[in-house]
C-alpha cells in the first residue's frame, strides 16, 4: 500500500474515532471543545479523491525525475514543520524511517542550515520546500533557485516544487480538519506496564499528505 494511501488510511482512522460533537473531541488548551470541525476529506470525497490522484501523478513524477524517497520524504517533513501538521509529520516521520531515514538528521531538520548532515541536493530541495510553503518572500525564492540550479537539473527543480506543492495541500486539509495523531492502546500486565506508543519515530518508516504522500510521495501524495 502507497503512502498516499496510508495518509488517508490513518487520517480516515482518526476522524472515525474522533467525532467533534462527541467527548473525545480534539480540545483547546482550557480543556474545552474547540468548534465542530468539519473532516474535509469526507465532506467533499470527490475533491479530495482528485487530491490524492494528484499526490499520485506528483510521485510519479519525484520517481520519474530521480528523486529518491529520503529526500521527498525531507520535504514533506520540512513543509509539515513548518505549516505545524501534526497528522503529517506523523505519518511522514514514519515513511522517512522507513525509507531509512536517521533520527538524527530527522531531529536536526528544522535547523538544517546549521549542520553538515545533508547533501548539496538535500539542502536544495529543503529550500526550494519552504520558499514553496512561503511564495510571499520573493528573495528566499530567488536564493533557493539559485542554489538548486547548481546542483539539480529543471525537472528535478520542477518535481521538488510540486512535492512541496503537494504536501502543503495536505497540510491544510489536516489541519482545517484538525485531524487528531492518538497514541497507540496501552498493554498492561500484572508484572509490566507498557506506555502509550508514541508516532512510532524510532520504530517505523515512510512527499502526500503525507504518504502521503494524504497520501503524498506521497509525499502524502508524494511518498
Amino acid at each position: 500500500m502507497n503512502d498516499a494511501i496510508n495518509h488517508v488510511k490513518d487520517a480516515n482512522d482518526a476522524n472515525d474515532a474522533s467525532d467533534p460533537m462527541d467527548g473525545n473531541a480534539p480540545r483547546d488548551v482550557n480543556g474545552t471543545t474547540d468548534g465542530r470541525r468539519v473532516y474535509l476529506d469526507k465532506q467533499s470525497p470527490a475533491a479530495y479523491r482528485a487530491l490524492v490522484h494528484t499526490a499520485d501523478a506528483v510521485r510519479a513524477t519525484a520517481a520519474e525525475a530521480g528523486l529518491d524517497r529520503i529526500l521527498v520524504e525531507l520535504v514533506n517533513l520540512r513543509v509539515s514543520q513548518i505549516n505545524g501538521c501534526a497528522s503529517c509529520l506523523d505519518v511522514h516521520t514514519r515513511a522517512a524511517l522507513r525509507a531509512g531515514e536517521t533520527t538524527r538528521r530527522l531531529g536536526v531538520l528544522p535547523a538544517w542550515r546549521d549542520t553538515e548532515l545533508f547533501t548539496a541536493r538535500e539542502r536544495a530541495a529543503l529550500a526550494l520546500a519552504e520558499a514553496t510553503t512561503d511564495p510571499a518572500d520573493r528573495l528566499a525564492q530567488d536564493r533557493a533557485y539559485g542554489a538548486a540550479r547548481a546542483v539539480l537539473d529543471d525537472e528535478e527543480i520542477s518535481a521538488v516544487i510540486w512535492v512541496a506543492i503537494a504536501i502543503n495541500a495536505f497540510n491544510r486539509v489536516s489541519i482545517l480538519s484538525r485531524h487528531p495523531v492518538r497514541a497507540a492502546a496501552t498493554t498492561t500486565s500484572p508484572a509490566t506496564t507498557t506506555s502509550p506508543a508514541t508516532s512510532t519515530v524510532s520504530a517505523t518508516t515512510s512527499a502526500s499528505g503525507s504518504a502521503p504522500v494524504s497520501a503524498p510521495l506521497p509525499v502524502d501524495a508524494t511518498a
